[in-house]
């Protein structure tokens, strides 16, 4: 499996599902990490570097780690009830959003 097939599977598991790999998300979406490579190793060839690797370099930024790197969760797009703590902030003046015209 390749990066990016994996930074998929990570994005299954934070967002959706994360009993795939028998790990549980805490109230604000926070996974173990230690518990998260140990459950994709159990199929594919998968490492802290490796996961590091793909938090860092995902261009829509879906993952964060807590100041230890202890704790994974992704960033939004949950179907599964999470928390992720954000802080209300006053939005620019102008706002744009990307919707096709159709």
């Amino acid at each position: 499996m390749d990066k990016n097939e994996i930074g998929k599977f990570i994005a299954l598991i934070l967002r959706h599902r994360p009993d795939a790999i028998g790990i549980t998300l805490d109230e604000h979406g926070w996974a173990n990490v230690e518990e998260l490579i140990a459950g994709i190793s159990r199929n594919y060839d998968f490492n802290m570097a490796m996961l590091e690797d793909i938090v860092k370099s995902d261009n829509k930024q879906r993952y964060s780690f807590n100041d230890d790197k202890t704790l994974i969760r992704a960033n939004q797009g949950h179907s599964i009830a999470v928390d992720i703590d954000l802080q209300p902030c006053k939005p620019p003046d102008i706002l744009y959003h990307g919707t096709a015209e159709k």
